[in-house]
Formats: C-alpha cells, structure tokens, sequence
C-alpha cells in the first residue's frame, strides 16, 4: 500500500500463502523449538496468518492495522480526520494507518516503549497522568475530532475477569474522549465480547449521534474482541 493510502485494502492475500518466502519446514522448525505448547501454537498461528504475511509485504508493525483499515471501510472514521489521539498505541500499527490515510496530526500514548513513527507524536505514558496526557496533547495544534483506542490489558484466561478489565480500559477511553474531542468528533474503542456494558452503552448514545458494534474480519475467529464506533460528539454525558 502507497503512503499516500489512495490504494484501499482489499482483505487478506487469498490462500494465505506466505509472502516472506518461508518454507513450509523451516516453520515446523522454529514451532518445534518453542518453549512450550502454547508458544507452539502461536508461532505456527504467527508464520501462518496471512494477515501478518501481508503486513510485513506492506511495512506495517503488526496485523492490527488492518482492523483500523476494515472499521474505516466500513464506518469512514478517518474521513476528514485532522487532528487524532492513539491511546495505547504499541507497536504503531494505526499510527501508520492514520498518517497513510492522510490524517495530518497524531499523537499516541502507550506504557510501553513505540519506535519512532514519522510525522507522529509518541509520549511514552499513562493517560491517567496529567503531565503525560498534556506532554502527549502538545503534538496537536488543537482538540482532537477523532480519539482511538486499542487498548486491552494482559489475558489472565478467565473470561469475567479479562472481560472487567478490558471493560475498564474502554470505558478509560471513553472518559478521555469526553474530556477531549470537538464536536462532531468520534469515537473507536475496543470492547470484549458482547461489546461495550449497558452502563458504556447509555452514555455513548447520550455523547453520540450514531453507535455501532463492528468485529472487522483481522480479528482472528476465536478472539472475544469487538470494536465500538460512535461518530457525532454531542458532548460530555450528565
């Protein structure tokens, strides 16, 4: 895909034939050296996925830009887009995707360590710090119209428990956006499986014009992720 992201994503090569070249017995090779069953499973799921196959043709940092790619085709969400927020931006994937849609301001914020992206402005942070959302808001000329989110916390295998926590983070989110986006602006967060709560719910349609649920086609089969988009900032619920 050219920067200028003209070119739109069409999905995943067909067949899922690896376009690093790798053959078939140097993946068995590597999997076999793996520490365990489960690091195993998720380097042959790695060396096999065709959407991370596509990503390193394409020089994106990981496969989850092209869940960014899939909501806008479906929603438009960076349409016109100036001025957007990354939260919990590591590796850089949707920075990428941002800047090659022509967005022309972004910034990000992670706990972890981002690579430098060009044209993007990384904080390494905690959104819940003043002095790192403030650090992190100087890279913008003004309020953002558009506030991203993939933020999810470490799996600990029991569903209730990963699900409060990943409910926590977007709901983390949704306060900064309400805190920080212009009117009209949007919203893209990633909730868990059966989406946003019914408490996220009631305040996303009192802030916004539209809300939808959408699982773009990167996420894999047997991920509990969902992505919640509302568009139209109507402003801070009561």
């Amino acid at each position: 895909m050219s920067d200028d992201g003209k070119r739109r994503w069409k999905g995943p090569p067909k067949g899922g034939k690896a376009s690093s070249g790798r053959r078939m017995g140097e993946r068995k090779i590597i999997a076999h050296n793996a520490r365990d069953e489960s690091s195993k499973r998720w380097i042959e799921r790695q060396l096999t996925d065709p959407y991370v196959q596509r990503a390193k043709a394409e020089n994106y940092r990981a496969r989850a830009a092209y869940k960014l790619l899939e909501i806008d085709e479906k929603t438009s969400i960076l349409k016109g887009a100036n001025r957007v927020v990354d939260l919990g931006s590591a590796p850089g994937g949707w920075l990428q995707v941002c800047l090659r849609r022509g967005v022309k301001e972004i910034v990000g914020i992670d706990l972890l360590p981002v690579d430098p992206v060009s044209g993007a402005h990384i904080v390494q942070g905690d959104i819940n710090e003043p002095d790192d959302v403030a650090s992190m808001l100087e890279g913008l000329t003004g309020p953002p119209d558009l506030v991203l989110s993939d933020m999810a916390a470490n799996t600990t295998g029991h569903k209730q428990t990963d699900s409060l926590r990943t409910a926590a983070l977007a709901e983390m989110a949704l306060w900064f956006a309400g805190e920080h986006l212009v009117q009209g602006g949007s919203f893209c967060s990633k909730v868990f499986q059966g989406g946003a709560t019914p408490d996220m719910m009631v305040e996303l349609k009192q802030m916004f014009r539209t809300v939808k649920h959408i699982k773009p086609p990167a996420s894999r089969a047997g991920s509990p992720e969902l992505f919640v988009v509302a568009q139209g900032f109507r402003g801070k619920a009561e």
